[in-house]
């Protein structure tokens, strides 16, 4: 990822899913935090609420056709239940929004968390958390991280 000057006039969109909220709010202040320190400015950071992760790639492409965004971050939790409920819902939104992201020529991160569990998706959006394998469990400031990356990707080939 290049430096801060880079990122400072991204226009990023970030989607997060209502449902699963207090691990949802987890991942976008970690999401937020994230953005001021690599220097995007917070007039050009667009924070869209849907009502949970199913609704996630209809409210992005609405996004990108009608708002000036270089990015979008996913953000959301889909925590396994006793049905194939999850299976339906974790599916559609990572196909949904990767179909987005091609079809639009966008980059999209994907941070919704599928977990087995409340506390593992719990783990995944501490930022303090660190697994048995050395990774963190900070994933609302990886997507933002992806995203950011990808943007500066696309507008860097835009400019070859």
């Amino acid at each position: 990822m290049s430096d801060n000057s880079d990122s400072k006039n991204l226009r990023i969109a970030i989607i997060v899913g209502r449902f699963n909220e207090e691990i949802s709010n987890r991942l976008l202040n970690s999401a937020l935090e994230r953005l001021g320190t690599l220097g995007v400015i917070e007039e050009n950071i667009h924070v869209v609420w849907v009502p949970g992760a199913f609704e996630i790639p209809f409210t992005c492409q609405q996004v990108i056709n009608k708002m000036k965004i270089d990015a979008v971050v996913t953000l959301g939790a889909v925590v396994r239940g006793g049905t194939p409920h999850f299976d339906y819902v974790a599916g559609g939104c990572a196909r949904g929004v990767q179909e987005v992201s091609l079809s639009t020529g966008t980059p999209i991160s994907f941070g919704v968390l599928t977990t087995d569990t409340y506390e593992q998706a719990l783990e995944r959006s501490d930022a303090t958390y660190v697994d048995h394998d050395g990774s963190k469990g900070d994933k609302g400031s990886s997507a933002v991280e992806a995203a950011v990356w990808m943007a500066q990707l696309v507008r860097s080939l835009g400019s070859q």
